[in-house]
C-alpha cells in the first residue's frame, strides 16, 4: 500500500484556514492536509500557480466557492497532478456584469476601511437562513475577515471579476470528483453544483440539507463524511 494521498484544501473568498477546522480534524488521520494561501495574487492564474509551487507532487485538491475557482486554474496548469477533486459551494460560470458591480462596491467599501460593514453583508448571504444569528459562526466568519484583511479581500475579489468561464473545461476533468453544494446556498445555489457533476463524467453531487454557502463549517459532519469517502475512493 503506497503513502496517504496529501490533501490540498483552498478557501473561499474572505475565508482562511478556520473554514476547514473540522475537516483538518477529522481527514488528518487519512493523510497530510494542507490549507493553501490563497491571498497573495490578483489574479486567478496567478494564485493557482503560486498554490501549485508550494504543492506536493501529486495530490487531491478540494476549493470551496473561490477556492473552487482557483481549483479549476489549477486543473488548467497542471492536471497530472491532482489525483483527486472536490469543488464545494462553487460555480464553473464567470462572473455576471450584476455581481462583479456588486464586488466593485465591496472593493471601494474595503479601501475605505469598511471591511466590517463588507463582512456583516457577506455573512448574510454565507449562513443558511436559518443560521445567521448562531455566535459561533458569526463569530468564525469575523475572525476569517481579519485573517484576511483588506488589502488581501480586495486581490481576491478583482480576481474573482476577472475569472475565466469554467463550463467548457468540465468534460476534460478525469479525476474522481466530488460536488457538494448547502440546499440552502444562495450565493452559489445547488443547480450550478448540478450543472458541474453533469459536465464531469463520474462525478458524485452531493446536496447537503439545511446548509448554506459555508458548508465545511455550517454541516460539518456530512462534508467530512462525503470528503471521507471520496478520499478513500
Amino acid at each position: 500500500m503506497g503513502a496517504p494521498l496529501p490533501l490540498v484544501l483552498v478557501p473561499g473568498l474572505l475565508c482562511s484556514a478556520r473554514l476547514y477546522a473540522p475537516q483538518i480534524e477529522a481527514l488528518g488521520p487519512l493523510g497530510p492536509v494542507t490549507v493553501a494561501d490563497h491571498r497573495r495574487d490578483a489574479e486567478i492564474a496567478a494564485v493557482a500557480a503560486r498554490i501549485l509551487s508550494e504543492a506536493p507532487p501529486r495530490f487531491a485538491l478540494a476549493g470551496l466557492s473561490l477556492g473552487g475557482y482557483i481549483a479549476f486554474a489549477m486543473l488548467r496548469q497542471a492536471p497530472e497532478r491532482i489525483e483527486r477533486l472536490a469543488l464545494l459551494d462553487t460555480s464553473a460560470r464567470p462572473d455576471t456584469p450584476e455581481q462583479s458591480a456588486a464586488r466593485h462596491a465591496f472593493i471601494a467599501m474595503a479601501e475605505n476601511g469598511r471591511l466590517d460593514e463588507v463582512t456583516a453583508a457577506l455573512t448574510k448571504r454565507y449562513l443558511h437562513r436559518n443560521r445567521q444569528d448562531d455566535a459561533t459562526l458569526t463569530g468564525t466568519v469575523r475572525a476569517m475577515a481579519a485573517d484576511t484583511g483588506p488589502e488581501a479581500f480586495v486581490r481576491q475579489e478583482r480576481a474573482i471579476i476577472s475569472r475565466p468561464d469554467s463550463r467548457s473545461l468540465l468534460g476534460d476533468i478525469r479525476c474522481p470528483t466530488l460536488v457538494l453544494c448547502g440546499d440552502g446556498d444562495e450565493l452559489t445555489p445547488p443547480d450550478l453544483a448540478r450543472e458541474i457533476a453533469g459536465g464531469i463524467s463520474g462525478a458524485r453531487l452531493v446536496i447537503v440539507p439545511d446548509c448554506g454557502h459555508l458548508s465545511t463549517i455550517e454541516r460539518p459532519e456530512a462534508v467530512n463524511a462525503a470528503l471521507a469517502e471520496w478520499l478513500k475512493g
